[in-house]
């Protein structure tokens, strides 16, 4: 059984329930899989070669939905392409995986110089390059292909650095996947009465509920626009139930003019993810969408659900600072910088180990050696277990300031300063200091309305965590800046502290 088999049965059981609505057409799951069998049948014309790569570059829509699962149906290898991304990191990507075939938008079509594959466009043709819909067309009526691989077969490539380091091409097998389904239903209990929300993209966290809400006769709905008044509309007027989104377009919900619980009348699960939620900020979310809220953990090494934090589970504020419980086929422990795995209480490194693994980095057999080491998967994380399994991450390893002989752990600081009622969000991060070593500096980004001094926040955090902790430095910043996926790009904004582009204690 492979991943997309979850589909096929689906179609199978639920053949005229609606799997997909637009703002413009409602598709069945009968519909949807003489689509993808079209689909898949012309790009297995286009490149009969198995585990051949086909890059994807597409906001969210039918079609790319329609395209993901047509390439999963005939054996080839998904790589998204993030159409926020600039010309020379997507050209990085597409020289690197070598791909027989990229299916782009067609306003996205500059972004993509590859001249070696085969193009096919999602919209009008350009330049004589087929299109999805001729595809369609020209393959009416193709049966369902099959096709024999290994369970360590890779699936989808995707790439990864996060807001440090440099990308890598993570390698996500058929096993993975299956584990991540398996796991997304029993986390999220979604059945054929789940309408899922899309308004993080497919090329990222959203990808992994696209099989798992299909696999249970569930709805996927596609915004009308984006942003935090288009997810707004679409819950109030469309009937979502489930969404998955990074933590700052939540509070950009909870802040829109008039916004109240009401405009999401049928929410039954709010899944945040991609960043952490600071304990206060859970309390602020939990006030206004009521107990709705959960989140996992994982990475793109073991996609997105290795422990979970289920609506019941953040009921005891005890546990607000947790990522959740071990999810099924997932063994994570924590372990010594000697490869001692240690105790309950004990603070190390988290490793992980199971199906949801990836089997390595595309292409970097070195880079891999170093990540999977007999057969753990290193996350460089930091974190401990409590008594009853929560896990409680501390930070990045390589986020440690250390400053004047003592260690930071800049979210631990984070978490302080987001207690301050007129912070919005913060990070914390390190810059050299000729007498500390490092100095532990922040950058604020305030509420609307709300104002506050360097003095005030660390004043705020020194009562709460001590003068080790407290931020020498503090920068107020009108708008952190974000990855594609709403990540505060941490380096970004400790670059600029170090070039002075940004004066302490000064708004920008």
């Amino acid at each position: 059984m492979y991943p997309i088999d979850f589909f096929w049965r689906a179609v199978q059981r639920w053949p005229e329930r609606i799997a997909i609505d637009t703002p413009g057409e409602q598709i069945t799951y009968r519909q949807l899989a003489e689509q993808v069998r079209a689909v898949a049948a012309g790009l297995t014309r286009l490149d009969p070669t198995p585990q051949s790569r086909i890059g994807i570059c597409a906001t969210n829509s039918a079609d790319h939905l329609v395209a993901l699962l047509a390439v999963l149906a005939c054996g080839k290898v998904w790589v998204p392409l993030n159409p926020k991304s600039t010309q020379s990191e997507i050209r990085r990507i597409t020289d690197a995986i070598e791909a027989s075939v990229l299916i782009i938008e067609s306003d996205y079509a500059h972004l993509v110089t590859d001249e070696q594959a085969q193009r096919v466009l999602i919209g009008p043709s350009l330049n004589g390059a087929p299109t999805l819909a001729q595809l369609r067309q020209e393959n009416v009526g193709a049966p369902t292909p099959t096709f024999d691989l290994s369970e360590d077969a890779t699936q989808a490539i995707k790439f990864t650095g996060g807001t440090t380091g440099a990308p890598k091409g993570v390698m996500q097998p058929y096993r993975a996947w299956m584990a991540n389904i398996v796991n997304q239903i029993n986390a999220w209990s979604f059945d054929e009465h789940d309408r899922y929300v899309m308004a993080a993209p497919i090329t990222h966290g959203t990808s992994t509920y696209v099989l798992p809400v299909l696999a249970q006769g569930g709805c996927h709905v596609i915004m009308q626009g984006v942003g935090a008044d288009a997810v707004r509309t679409t819950f109030k007027e469309r009937g979502g139930t489930v969404c998955f989104m990074p933590p700052t377009l939540v509070y950009m919900l909870m802040g829109l003019q008039g916004a109240s619980r009401a405009d999401f009348p049928h929410l039954k699960r709010l899944i945040y993810g991609g960043a952490p939620m600071p304990p206060e900020k859970v309390r602020e979310v939990r006030d206004f969408f009521g107990p709705v809220l959960g989140t996992t953990y994982g990475q793109t090494e073991a996609p997105q659900i290795l422990t979970v934090m289920r609506s019941e589970d953040f009921a005891d504020e005890a546990n607000w600072a947790a990522v959740g419980r071990c999810t099924w086929f997932s063994d994570v422990a924590i372990m010594s910088p000697e490869g001692k795995l240690l105790a309950t209480g004990e603070v190390g490194e988290v490793v992980a180990r199971g199906p949801l693994l990836m089997t390595g980095y595309w292409k970097l057999p070195e880079k891999t050696a170093e990540t999977l080491v007999d057969g753990w998967l290193h996350t460089g994380d930091r974190g401990m277990f409590d008594e009853r399994g929560y896990l409680y991450l501390k930070d990045r390893l390589k986020d440690m300031v250390i400053t004047g002989g003592f260690n930071v752990y800049p979210i631990e600081v984070e978490n302080a300063l987001s207690q301050h009622p007129a912070v919005h969000e913060c990070t914390v991060f390190g810059v050299p200091d000729d007498k500390w070593g490092e100095s532990v500096q922040a950058a604020v980004q305030l509420r609307p309305g709300e104002s506050a001094s360097e003095a005030d926040l660390t004043a705020f955090v020194r009562e709460r965590l001590g003068p080790v902790q407290t931020p020498k430095r503090i920068h107020f910043i009108q708008d952190l800046p974000r990855s594609p996926v709403g990540k505060v790009l941490k380096n970004a904004v400790r670059d600029m502290a170090i070039s002075n582009s940004i004066q302490p204690g000064t708004p920008t």
